[in-house]
């Protein structure tokens, strides 16, 4: 595995800092909180941290709304804080991956508002500004991800302006070069900071058509979908100027050793495939989110088609990658059910290419629900039934008062199952979903095979999907049962002989396999072949 870069062969583990440890006892996540929890961190296995914003915020979309891109909100600490963090993390072992936010800033950034303060001002250009058309109205029909328009009439000057999101989240101008100066300085504060790199958010959307044409009408929308669908968004996300923005942040990144880059895209496959650039100028990861989108119902046949599929159109020497959950979808075990919990992680951590987790999945949690009342995601209270509250809501780390997430009520609640689904009470089930997670990812780690290594499928069935990894001097299959139904394959003759090392219900490790493998409801096998 030497030959491979730390980004390649590991495992990110995504935390939303509201939600993962409050030091400080004001019912909200923090810095030191973090810091508190790295040693869980190290044990559980994973090799990068990736926060979620935690710079300073008006909090209109808790933290996507960013008014200084160079410090940190004092709901979550300080700079000194975050620097010990570094520090504290490399100390263990463990990379430091931060979000940057490119698309848009707060309106209460100084840019924006000196931006919004005259049609003269020099940051004027910084920002997207539009007469209105000719009746009034927007400059043209682009919708915000948030619903409603993409444009905001500021009286004071007589434009609008463009946000992809809310109105609170003015769009940047990158055909603007001192945007692009400013931004790529961004990067290179935190590079200098000890940061090893960055989750690039919502980077499709940077770029839009100079001529702010109209988006065509989506033939396919119908009513009760959300309004943004309505539209073809082809003169708003994904533009062939794209690629001048994503091979200027490489250059920066490169700039910097052993330095990664991920970037946050909801694109069709061939169109996502093209930020990974040529010859090394473009993303080491764009994420590859099929796993999150993946429609119902979950197949075995249909999991092995998308695998095969996006390993058969990966760029040569592009590096794969999986993602499972993260903070604007549905936890796993909502959208696939308690039952397929070891299904899903033994896929994540067995497929080839790297695994970003979303925290909390390791103990198998579930969405949360919340009260109307108690929203707090504006795209949730912009459009019921959207929010992403659910799977934001606190780290469960013990049956202590609040499960041990902080002395005080907690911004989110808890999910009901608190006190026998946190840490403290997984971590001495041996059956439990936490400690199939350390097995998988302690053996990910010593073995080759599973973090580098070939993939082929081997079976491919409605309820069935088996498939091998090999290196020089391993071999492992993996089993899984998608269904409620005991199956059972038979492995080819080269594979025919081995013992089950892992097995989602800790109860078949150390069974010998010979020919045939018998599986049952929702069984996850993983079998090191001799």
């Amino acid at each position: 595995m030497s030959s491979f870069a730390w980004w390649q062969v590991g495992t990110v583990y995504q935390i939303y800092p509201r939600s993962f440890r409050d030091a400080n006892g004001d019912g909200i996540g923090d810095l030191a909180g973090v810091r508190e929890k790295l040693a869980y961190l190290q044990e559980l296995g994973v090799d990068a941290l990736w926060l979620s914003p935690m710079f300073p915020s008006p909090m209109k979309d808790f933290g996507y709304d960013i008014s200084d891109y160079c410090g940190v909100d004092p709901i979550f600490g300080t700079l000194a804080d975050f620097d010990d963090l570094v520090v504290q993390a490399h100390r263990l072992g463990l990379k430091l991956i931060l979000d940057f936010v490119p698309n848009h800033t707060s309106d209460q950034h100084p840019w924006f508002a000196a931006s919004r303060s005259a049609r003269t001002d020099p940051k004027r250009a910084w920002y997207i500004w539009k007469d209105p058309a000719a009746d009034g109205g927007p400059p043209s029909n682009w919708k915000s991800q948030f619903g409603g328009k993409a444009w905001t009439l500021d009286p004071a000057t007589g434009q609008y302006y463009m946000h992809s999101f809310l109105a609170a989240q003015p769009d940047l101008n990158w055909r603007n070069p001192e945007v692009v100066a400013a931004m790529h300085d961004v990067l290179r504060f935190w590079l200098g900071r000890g940061v090893d790199g960055f989750r690039v958010d919502a980077l499709h959307h940077v770029m839009k058509d100079d001529e702010l044409r109209d988006n065509p009408p989506n033939p396919y929308w119908r009513e009760g979908m959300p309004e943004q669908q309505s539209v073809r968004e082809v003169y708003t996300t994904d533009r062939p100027e794209m690629r001048e923005v994503f091979t200027g942040l490489r250059r920066v990144a490169d700039e910097y050793e052993d330095r990664v880059l991920i970037g946050e895209m909801y694109l069709p496959l061939d169109r996502l495939m093209t930020y990974y650039g040529t010859n090394g100028d473009g993303l080491h990861l764009p994420f590859n989110f099929q796993l999150l989108q993946y429609p119902s119902p979950w197949r075995g046949d249909g999991m092995a088609a998308l695998v095969e599929n996006y390993e058969r159109i990966l760029p040569s020497n592009a590096w794969p990658n999986w993602v499972l959950g993260n903070h604007d979808k549905p936890r796993v075990a909502t959208r696939m059910g308690p039952a397929q919990t070891s299904v899903a992680a033994m896929l994540l951590l067995t497929l080839r290419g790297a695994p970003t987790l979303y925290y909390g999945d390791e103990l198998g949690m579930e969405d949360v629900a919340i009260a109307p009342a108690d929203v707090h995601d504006p795209w949730g209270k912009n459009i019921p039934g959207l929010g992403r509250d659910p799977a934001r809501t606190p780290m469960p780390w013990s049956a202590e008062p609040q499960a041990g997430f902080s002395s005080a009520p907690p911004w989110l609640p808890l999910g009901a199952d608190w006190r026998e689904r946190n840490v403290a009470s997984e971590a001495r089930d041996p059956a439990s979903t936490l400690n199939l997670y350390k097995a998988l990812l302690a053996l990910r780690r010593k073995e080759s095979a599973l973090s580098s290594g070939s993939y082929r499928t081997l079976v491919a069935t409605e309820s069935v999907y088996a498939y091998a990894r090999e290196a020089e001097g391993s071999r492992f299959v993996v089993a899984l049962n998608f269904g409620s139904k005991d199956e059972s394959l038979v492995l080819p003759a080269e594979l025919a002989s081995g013992t089950v090392v892992i097995d989602g219900r800790a109860a078949r490790v150390g069974e010998a396999v010979a020919g045939k493998l018998r599986l049952a409801p929702h069984d996850a096998l993983l079998v090191e072949i001799r």
